[in-house]
C-alpha cells in the first residue's frame, strides 16, 4: 500500500478517535487498539509525528492538561477543520473499500 495511503488511514483513525472528544495520545492508541478488535496497533514512533503533523494542518489543537493520573499530557482535540477532513477521509474510505469488495466479488 502506498506511504500516503497508510498515513491517511492513520488520520482517519486518529481524527475519528478525537471525533469522540477531546484525548492525549496514549487514549488515542488505546481506543483505535480496542475499538478494532485489538487488530490495529499505533506505535508512538508512528503517532507523535501523525499529531504534530495535523495540528501543523489545522486539523487538531493540543494543550497540556493534568492527566487522569496526575500526570501532564498533551490533549488533543478535532477543530472544525479537522472535521471536515474526516468527513472526506470517510468518503474516501467508503469508495476505496467498495472497489475492493466489487474487485474481490469480481475476480
Amino acid at each position: 500500500m502506498p506511504r500516503d495511503a497508510l498515513q491517511g488511514t492513520l488520520d482517519l483513525l486518529v481524527l475519528q478517535t478525537l471525533a469522540r472528544g477531546t484525548q492525549h495520545g496514549y487514549g488515542i492508541t488505546c481506543h483505535i487498539l480496542a475499538a478494532s478488535g485489538q487488530q490495529l496497533r499505533v506505535e508512538e514512533g508512528s503517532l507523535y509525528p501523525a499529531l504534530r503533523r495535523m495540528e501543523s494542518a489545522g486539523l487538531i489543537k493540543a494543550e497540556w492538561k493534568q492527566s487522569e493520573n496526575n500526570r501532564r499530557a498533551r490533549y488533543y482535540q478535532l477543530t472544525k477543520k479537522g472535521a471536515g477532513r474526516l468527513a472526506q477521509e470517510m468518503q474516501k474510505w467508503e469508495q476505496h473499500t467498495a472497489a475492493v469488495k466489487s474487485f474481490l466479488e469480481f475476480a
